[in-house]
């Protein structure tokens, strides 16, 4: 079959946002439009690209498969259009998810360069951005630095993000201000973005081996409304998420900031050695500047994390 870019585009907003109205907004579409060119993708390749609820949308594992040559069809089909036209291309920034820190700390850059024309993007960790930087498809990724990348490959430190708890409303941790470390040791959250292999994976299980903090991956993720109505209807289930999450209002749910230590995330900041894009450099700079040190006596990271945020 002859793949309609705007039908791939669409199902690549829809999986990186796991949100049909919110990859329409991206993509300057109705939400409508953007259900029926996945629906006609679908159709074309004759299976199911997306596991669609209430809540939002998450990929099946034929979309999961689909994703990766997906997201590479579309850079090819951009680049060649920008060497047709000879002009000058956006910044090519993978943030991981849009509603993670890293948005953030892009969006801040734009603020203070508007003059800089940037396009986001959201992969599925390093396994699809660091070929990406490799390839020159991407000029810089916002995500966790884990072990291994390739010598090509920089990377400095951008940003600790602290972790809280979400309990519901009859949970036993309800009425806390915040919650100990020691008080979560030998419990278990509910963490269904985490049933892949990633760099975040093994974050979560230096958590564990350090802090007795374990993580169930049990459930599809069907996206941030589904996992905060299912933790704020439970009186024993909770998770984690970042402080810096946007989440869904919901009368029932408790946001907790973890303590003594905390727990903090390591967002680094990686590029192509070689990558000569002129807002690059600027970037670099905006982003890195506002990082801080970690801290030991406060605060938790896992031993390989620790010497790049050291200060």
């Amino acid at each position: 079959m002859d793949l309609d870019l705007g039908a791939v585009r669409a199902f690549v907003a829809v999986a990186g946002d796991r949100s049909f109205s919110a990859a329409a907004d991206r993509l300057g579409l109705s939400q409508q439009a953007v259900s029926k060119r996945v629906a006609r993708l679908e159709a074309g390749l004759g299976v199911t690209l997306l596991a669609r609820t209430r809540g939002g949308a998450a990929p099946t594992a034929e979309g999961r498969a689909f994703l990766v040559p997906a997201r590479a069809l579309l850079v090819l089909a951009d680049q060649a259009v920008e060497q047709a036209r000879g002009g000058p291309r956006p910044l090519r920034v993978d943030v991981l998810g849009t509603r993670l820190a890293s948005t953030r700390l892009v969006r801040g850059f734009h603020e203070a360069r508007p003059d800089v024309e940037i396009e986001i993007l959201t992969s599925d960790g390093l396994a699809t951005a660091a070929p990406a930087l490799l390839a020159g498809a991407l000029d810089a990724f916002l995500g966790r630095a884990a072990t291994g990348l390739d010598e090509g490959i920089r990377h400095a430190p951008a940003y600790l993000e602290p972790l809280h708890v979400l309990v519901g409303r009859g949970h036993r941790l309800a009425d806390h201000e915040h919650v100990r470390a020691v008080e979560l040791a030998g419990t278990t959250a509910w963490m269904p973005g985490n049933a892949r292999e990633s760099e975040w994976v093994e974050f979560y299980r230096f958590l564990s081996a350090d802090l007795g903090i374990g993580t169930d991956p049990s459930g599809p993720n069907f996206g941030l409304e589904h996992y905060v109505e299912r933790i704020a209807t439970s009186d024993t289930r909770y998770g984690i998420v970042g402080e810096d999450i946007p989440l869904p209002p919901h009368p029932d749910i408790r946001r907790l900031p973890i303590v003594e230590p905390t727990p903090v995330f390591p967002w680094s900041l990686m590029w192509h050695a070689q990558n000569r894009h002129p807002a690059l450099a600027p970037l670099i700079e905006h982003v890195t500047a506002g990082s801080r040190p970690f801290d030991p006596s406060a605060e938790w990271l896992p031993p390989p994390d620790r010497a790049a945020f050291s200060g």
